[in-house]
């Protein structure tokens, strides 16, 4: 037997070499392929879950109006909401509302909100009801609400200024407050250091926030389907307007109607305006 027949060739184990480096090549593209199509499926399966995907306008409501110490229910309240939510989602807002919430359904609705927060929201937060400040906040009262000193103000109710540092924390581009609860309420007279209507409530930075009555001051509900804050901020929601300038006449209308008996309070910082009808804020 011939052994240099048996013995390949250089040319022989380069060719097979070069097959192996040619076969190695096909199998590396091809599992980098198979990792980019799975990258791009987890991409897409994150984007989906992703809350940044949610829409960047969100709002709040909160009618509340069956209240246990109260005489007769605030009906205006959930016919508010109600009205107000609908508004607001012709206008592009993704709205949470709820009717006669008590304290953990509050809680947990400002937990949902807050986890839905994103640094180019727009945040609004509507609430109706009854309102009471302590400790100089102002604080909204769920229909669960048992009070009959201060301390059960700041125990049962949810303070408005703790609300809009959440928003400011989650880093909403924009935080637009609403409050229909300068009424009196059956809690006035339970203790002594009352005080009536609502505690002045300061616009923190890009914040615009409408009170339906100067702080300190109450108003008595009108005859009506809706309260007359609520039915002048309706008529006032122009699509082609910015929200600021819906507030301010909301606000010029209120007075004049009432002859200066009921100015509503508007404090505003606002960097940029919210047009309403503009998706993009």
């Amino acid at each position: 037997m011939n052994v240099r027949q048996l013995t390949p060739s250089r040319r022989t184990i380069a060719a097979a070499a070069a097959m192996i480096g040619t076969v190695s090549l096909a199998i590396g593209a091809h599992a980098a392929l198979n990792m980019r199509a799975l990258d791009t499926a987890k991409s897409v399966a994150t984007q989906s879950a992703n809350p940044a995907a949610q829409p960047s306008r969100l709002a709040l409501v909160i009618g509340n109006g069956h209240y246990p110490d109260a005489n007769a229910p605030l009906t205006q309240s959930i016919n508010d909401a109600r009205a107000l939510s609908a508004a607001l989602r012709k206008s592009g807002f993704d709205v949470d509302m709820v009717e006669d919430a008590s304290k953990d359904d509050m809680v947990r609705a400002v937990s949902r909100l807050k986890s839905r927060i994103r640094h180019d929201s727009v945040v609004m937060l509507f609430f109706g009801g009854y309102g009471v400040q302590a400790g100089r906040e102002s604080y909204m009262l769920p229909v669960d609400a048992v009070i009959w000193k201060e301390r059960d103000v700041r125990r049962n109710g949810i303070s408005i200024e703790s609300v809009l540092d959440m928003m400011k924390e989650q880093g909403a581009r924009a935080r637009l407050v609403v409050v229909d609860a300068s009424r009196r309420n059956p809690y006035e007279r339970r203790f002594r250091s009352y005080s009536h209507g609502l505690a002045p409530i300061a616009a923190p930075d890009n914040a615009l926030i409408l009170s339906s009555n100067a702080p300190g001051k109450v108003a008595d509900d009108v005859q009506g389907e809706h309260s007359v804050l609520v039915s002048e901020l309706l008529n006032n929601l122009d699509a082609q307007a910015g929200v600021e300038s819906a507030f301010n006449k909301t606000r010029s209308a209120i007075s004049r109607a009432s002859e200066g008996e009921q100015i509503p309070s508007l404090s505003s910082s606002l960097r940029e305006d919210v047009r309403l009808g503009d998706a993009g804020g």
